[in-house]
């Protein structure tokens, strides 16, 4: 049995203001697994936490034959330009060619991407590999749990398999899992047949968070129906909110054995419990000055400050000064930002070494919405080159890097420079820079959920920022033009009107 595997992931942000490149796929994809496939790929991935780790783990168990074409990804930002798009689905179809006849393809896909000339990327992606391989072989697609989901990819994919986790711990997981589906399709053991539903309804992250409620209880809902009889696998997307889209927003599938009608009553089952919890899924935002008062005076322990708003993870720029502006000027005391995204800083502390003192112009260089660079003086207490392979549950076992880092401090501020824009989703991110976070006693992180896979048991306190940014979780910050009306929470009277 021959499986073809490969996909171009990528979040967009329309709210960014700076486009996402061929260059930013080809640095961030580390130009091999981009641009030769094969080997490239399951060398870098076999066995890790992703979800080409799990297209290879589950390969392995089935005994069947993978053929990895592509594996591109980039930091979420700004629309992906056409032709970089275009030259990608290109590379991934000629590799296609090569390898067919193949008996299924699994495609590592993330859901949320928008080109210039099409807000449904993923859509067209799928479009094109059906037109190379036709209608019958099945496709097997894997997307984040933040994919706006369109009718379109629904109706080429012959499954869609989404994490069900936020932080995405099960990435792996649902890899094998997706393996196994197809290779049971083939097999003709099963018939997937998949239905859709599309609500209307707009979440923002820090509550979509599956460690939190209510999203914990209703994934263990998901996770009970999943495991009745003919039922076969079961999604909730939240969406990604941030993409000013027709399809932005909240959806779910659920896949049966053969049995259109059980297919249809789980979804409006699984979509109604959702709609249920519409309210509880609006998230509650704190200031930094808050914090830091609550530092000062009662807090034992570790408390991080989630900027959320700054978070790259969902294409904003990473050198956002808000926090950091206002912890130098409360005068915070063991307080840590990490990490902010400024190359030049990092160059320049290099080259001055580690105990020189240098004049910094700090972060706020991207765009006027996160916050004005920060002027003074700095000492660089560490330097390193920002290698580092993820040690907690979200990517274990990846290697990564940031780029040429530089720890700082200003005032009495510890902040973690980098010459590459990366989410901090792992200690190990700040123990390579000299910092232990559990002898800190406030961190900003640049993340709004993922650091809790690696964080939140380091942590005694957790808030979700109240800081401007394209990333705010708070859509009073957005003026949304494309999005489907009527939708929640924008239209307080949008109703679902399929509940079981």
């Amino acid at each position: 049995m021959r499986i073809a595997s490969g996909g171009i992931q990528h979040e967009t942000n329309t709210f960014a203001n700076i486009p996402t490149t061929l260059d930013d796929f080809v640095r961030d994809s580390q130009c091999g697994p981009l641009l030769e496939g094969g080997d490239v790929i399951v060398n870098r991935y076999a066995g890790t936490g992703c979800i080409h780790g799990g297209y290879i783990d589950g390969a392995a168990i089935a005994d069947v034959d993978l053929l990895p074409l592509l594996c591109a990804k980039a930091q979420p930002a700004g629309i992906v330009e056409q032709s970089c798009f275009d030259t990608m689905l290109d590379w991934f179809l000629e590799r296609l060619e090569k390898v067919l006849p193949v008996d299924g393809l699994l495609l590592d896909l993330h859901g949320a991407m928008v080109v210039a000339n099409d807000e449904d990327a993923e859509g067209a992606f799928l479009e094109a590999v059906r037109q190379r391989v036709g209608k019958e072989i099945p496709l097997v697609v894997t997307l984040d749990l933040h994919a706006n989901i369109t009718s379109r990819m629904a109706e080429l994919s012959t499954v869609i398999i989404g994490y069900d986790t936020y932080p995405h711990v099960d990435m792996n997981e649902r890899g094998r899992e997706a393996v196994q589906l197809l290779v049971s399709t083939i097999r003709g053991e099963i018939t997937p047949i998949q239905e859709f539903r599309q609500l209307p309804l707009l979440t923002m992250p820090p509550m979509q968070c599956t460690s939190r409620e209510p999203m914990q209880s209703l994934i263990a809902t998901m996770h009970q129906m999943e495991a009745e009889p003919n039922v076969l696998t079961a999604t909730i997307a939240m969406g990604f909110p941030f993409a000013d889209i027709v399809d932005a927003g909240v959806s779910v599938l659920v896949t049966c054995d053969g049995d259109a009608g059980l297919a249809n009553h789980k979804a409006d089952q699984l979509a109604g419990s959702l709609w249920n919890l519409r309210d509880e899924l609006q998230p509650r935002l704190t200031k930094i000055e808050e914090v830091i008062h609550f530092v000062e005076n009662r807090a034992k322990g570790l408390t991080i400050f989630a900027d959320g708003s700054d978070n790259p993870g969902g294409g904003a720029p990473c050198d956002g000064t808000i926090a950091l502006q206002a912890m130098i000027d409360a005068g915070v005391q063991g307080g840590v930002v990490a990490i902010l995204y400024d190359p030049e800083t990092a160059a320049q502390a290099t080259a001055a070494g580690v105990g020189s003192t240098i004049p910094v112009q700090l972060g706020g260089k991207t765009d006027n919405r996160h916050g004005k660079s920060v002027l003074g003086e700095a000492t660089v207490q560490a330097l390193c080159d920002g290698n580092f392979v993820y040690g907690g549950p979200m990517l274990r076992g990846v290697a990564e890097q940031l780029g040429p880092t530089a720890t700082l401090r200003i005032a009495n501020v510890e902040v973690i420079v980098s010459s590459q824009r990366r989410q901090c989703l792992d200690a190990e991110m700040l123990r390579i820079a000299g910092i232990e976070p559990t002898q800190r006693r406030l961190i900003v992180l640049k993340s709004a959920v993922h650091f809790r896979a690696d964080f939140e048991p380091l942590a005694a306190h957790i808030f979700d920022a109240d800081t401007p940014g394209i990333h705010r979780p708070d859509f009073s910050a957005y003026d949304y033009q494309h999005v489907r009306r009527p939708i929640y929470p924008l239209d307080p009277n949008a109703h679902w009107n399929r509940l079981p």
